[in-house]
This record gives structure tokens, C-alpha cells and sequence, in this order.
């Protein structure tokens, strides 16, 4: 006889016979797992006895290199010391733990690799658990099918997505939401490990296959998946949800971190291009009659949240694609008079570089101080003390790349200009070599809502007995 699922065993626990159901208790152990989780939190979070475990493992936020290279943005150490913190207080109080967007960018190879550390883990451990992982790749196949049909549509500026992009793309992935962690869990699994997910479904997955309303769920989800970032003052401890049929309270699990009605409001609009909705594969949370009450200098309680589910489930696709090998010059400028024709400057020795140099490379400049940043419209009132310049040529090749890089330094650093003061050198540079050979560059080339008809076979659940 099976043994009953996680999903079995709170439906029993929580869910009266009356309809009622008592608080579901969610923690939040990492706002991205690898980066370091804050043991002591966490642990706290462990005393409250809570109905599931969840960590947040990407995003899109540090850009299309670990999309397109397959690798993780964490190192290694950090990454296995937080899932062996989390992976043994999770099975040590039998609480289902689930992990959304493995090894940063969710494709099959940061999955795999994420998956090889939780069973090397489990070896050194002594830990015996039902593991489920969930792949994220899209069937490029049917991703060019959807475009024919004109099911596909952009976020944003990008363009267009054609299918000479979806061939172009290293890795593509798409963004499960809660149907794949509940198919998960429905296999009886204790550790769930998603590739790309939505943030929000790792924290709701489960309350709303118990039957919580799904909007407060989702809420939830939405303000505790980065943890204690939506506290005053902000911070990564771990954070708990506490939701029942009307709303939440959301908490830190530091005692110097509050959840006031201002932090977690503003946490709302948290990466959102509208403050009042959120769009998830299932549905849409519309937060714009949301209430936010304190219920004392450290806990926010939160209710009015609605969700309206889609007339058809969409997919987010992301992909990233090759454009070239990369070097970085980093250099450094003090002189007064460098500084106020730098904008001259710069392609004046882009254009002796090219003289000398021959190939097909792309050069770009920034100039922190002035606009590294922010293209700004108009130059500074003043010039600044000093400024720091980022060269970046990209190529075919890491040689070429790194060829006309020791040029530019060579040039920028002897260029002669009106008013130059010294013969001896226009910038210093930090270190040596300052020419950094950082790689193969990505960009993103896939940001688009693919509309489907069902979600179930384009993210397949496999499980094992570890």
C-alpha cells in the first residue's frame, strides 16, 4: 500500500470536514538559493512548524549569460552549503520542500546540475526521500508551431520572436507555474526541484491544491518569495506566510526586520511593469483592492487579493542566444582635462584601433561618473573628479577580441588631445592584466507569452527514490 503524499496528510491535518480550514504555514528559506542562507532565520522558521519549505533558486535578473553558457550564476560551495542547510531541516520535520528555477536559469543543464549536488548531498547525509524534478525546456518544435499560429507575443521592446530565433537559442526555457509543482507533489514527493519556475508558484502550489483561495495564496507567494526584502529595513533572512481563507500575515523570521504595511505594499509592485496585477500561467492576481494592516511593529496582515483565472494557460519562453567572444578593458581616469573631452576621445581611438586592427568586432564605452549607468541626455553640470572606463569589444573570436582590447589600452593610454597634460599616460588601470577575457556573451533573443492549451506536457515531472 502507498504511502499517503504530503498533499494526503495536510489535506487531513488542515482541512475541517465543516469546509474550514486552520492557517497553512509557508517558509521562505531563500529569496535565491546558492547566495547564502541566514542559518539562524532559517531556524526559527523550522521552530514555527510550517506546512512547506520553499527557496527561490534564479531569475533573469543577472542577464543571458547563464540562460546561454548552461551555467549557474552561485559557486558551487555556497550553492550545496544552502541546499544541505534547507535539504536536512526540511526531512528532519517531514515538511515538503520545494525549489523553483534550478541553478539560476532553470534549463536542463542547471537542473541536472542542481539535482547531482541534492544527491550528493543525500549520499554524505544519510537522508532517504522521494526527489521529483520537473524539466523546463520548451519542445522547439512547438514553440515555431505557436509562432506560425500567432500564439506568441513580446514582453516588452524586444522584437518579434521568428524561428530562426528559437534555432539560435543555446537553451529555452518556459516558466511552470503551480500544475507542475501539484503534479509533483501528487507523486508523492518530498523534495520537489522545478526547472524555470514562476516565483510565486513554489510558495502556492501547495495552499491552493488544499483549497485556499487562490488570490490570497498567491499574495503570499508574491511578497514572501524574496524573503525579508519586503521588511523595513530590507534583508534576506527567511520569511513566513501565514494564510488562511481571507488573507495573510507575512513575518521575518529576524527580529530586527518588520513587515509593515509600507514594505510590503511597495514589495507588491516588486518587478512588475503594472502595480496591480501579476501574470501567472494559470491566471492573473489582481491586487489593486488589497488591504495592508499592521498588526504589530513586526507582523503586516494582508487580504483583499483576487485572482481570475485564464481563458487559456500562456507559457513566459526565455532564450538566450551567442554573439560573440568578450574582453573588458578596465581603466580608470583623473585627469581633468581627459574627463572633459572623453566623449571626443573615445571614438577617436576607436577609430585608430580599427586602423590597426582588421576583423568584424563591436566596441562599446562606458564611462561610470559621467553615464555608466544612465544614458543621461544632458553631461553633468560639472565634470567629475574622476571616472572609471569600461571598454568591452565583442568578436567571433577570443583572440581578435582580446587583440584589439590591448590596442584600445595602448591607444586610449597615450592618445593625444588638446590640452593633455601629461605625455605619460591618460588613464591608470586597476589591475594587471587590465584586459579581462570574460567568455562567450549572450543576449537574450527569446522574452515572449506563448498562449497553450495545456501546460502538462510541456514541463514533465520524473521521480526517484533517493
Amino acid at each position: 500500500m502507498s504511502r499517503p503524499t504530503h498533499l494526503d496528510r495536510l489535506r487531513e491535518q488542515l482541512c475541517g470536514s465543516g469546509g474550514t480550514r486552520a492557517p497553512f504555514l509557508a517558509l521562505s528559506a531563500s529569496g535565491q538559493l546558492g547566495n547564502g542562507v541566514l542559518e539562524k532565520a532559517f531556524r526559527a522558521g523550522l521552530e514555527r512548524r510550517p506546512h512547506s519549505i520553499g527557496a527561490d533558486m534564479g531569475s533573469v535578473d543577472p542577464g543571458p549569460n547563464y540562460l546561454g553558457s548552461g551555467k549557474m550564476a552561485a559557486s558551487d560551495t555556497i550553492a550545496r552549503q544552502d541546499l544541505a542547510l534547507i535539504l536536512e531541516g526540511a526531512r528532519a520535520h517531514d515538511i515538503p520542500l520545494l525549489i523553483g528555477s534550478a541553478g539560476t536559469a532553470g534549463a536542463r543543464p542547471h537542473l541536472e546540475h542542481t539535482l547531482d549536488l541534492v544527491r550528493a548531498i543525500a549520499r554524505e547525509r544519510g537522508l532517504h526521500f522521494r526527489l521529483a524534478s520537473i524539466a523546463a525546456d520548451m519542445p522547439r518544435e512547438a514553440v515555431k508551431a505557436a509562432i506560425r499560429r500567432g500564439e506568441v507575443s513580446p514582453i516588452g521592446a524586444i522584437g518579434a520572436l521568428t524561428e530562426a530565433d528559437v534555432d539560435g537559442a543555446s537553451h529555452l526555457v518556459g516558466q511552470m507555474g503551480i500544475e507542475a509543482f501539484q503534479r509533483a507533489l501528487a507523486t508523492g514527493a518530498d523534495v520537489v526541484i522545478a526547472g524555470r519556475a514562476c516565483d510565486t508558484a513554489v510558495f502556492s502550489a501547495i495552499p491552493a491544491a488544499l483549497g485556499y483561495p487562490i488570490g490570497p495564496a498567491m499574495h503570499m507567494a508574491k511578497i514572501i518569495e524574496c524573503c525579508s526584502i519586503a521588511c523595513m529595513p530590507g534583508g534576506r533572512d527567511a520569511a513566513l506566510g501565514t494564510l488562511d481563507d481571507r488573507g495573510f500575515t507575512m513575518e521575518s523570521m529576524s527580529p530586527v526586520r518588520h513587515a509593515t504595511p509600507l514594505s510590503v505594499a511597495a514589495h507588491s509592485l516588486y518587478e512588475q511593469a503594472d502595480p496591480y496585477t501579476v501574470s501567472e500561467p494559470e491566471g492573473t492576481l489582481h491586487v489593486e483592492d488589497a488591504r495592508y494592516t499592521a498588526l504589530d511593529e513586526h507582523r503586516c496582515r494582508v487580504e483583499g487579493a483576487v485572482w481570475v483565472p485564464a481563458a487559456r494557460p500562456s507559457v513566459k519562453i526565455e532564450g538566450a542566444t551567442r554573439v560573440g567572444e568578450r574582453t573588458l578593458l578596465l581603466a580608470g581616469c583623473a585627469d581633468p582635462s581627459a574627463i572633459a573631452r572623453i566623449k571626443t576621445i573615445l571614438p577617436e581611438v576607436e577609430q585608430v584601433v580599427r586602423s590597426i586592427v582588421a576583423g568584424d568586432y563591436r566596441m562599446y564605452f562606458r564611462v561610470y561618473g559621467i553615464d555608466g549607468v544612465v544614458d543621461w541626455p544632458v553631461p553633468p553640470a560639472s565634470p567629475p573628479r574622476e571616472v572609471f572606463i569600461l571598454g568591452e569589444v565583442i568578436a567571433d573570436t577570443p583572440d581578435l577580441a582580446k587583440a584589439a582590447t590591448t590596442v584600445l589600452k595602448q591607444y586610449l593610454l597615450h592618445h593625444g588631445f588638446p590640452g593633455r597634460v601629461s605625455t605619460a599616460g591618460n588613464v591608470a588601470f586597476p589591475i594587471t592584466p587590465p584586459e579581462v577575457q570574460t567568455g562567450t556573451a549572450y543576449r537574450f533573443s527569446a522574452y515572449h507569452v506563448m498562449q497553450v492549451d495545456a501546460l502538462e506536457p510541456l514541463f514533465p515531472v520524473v521521480v526517484e527514490d533517493v
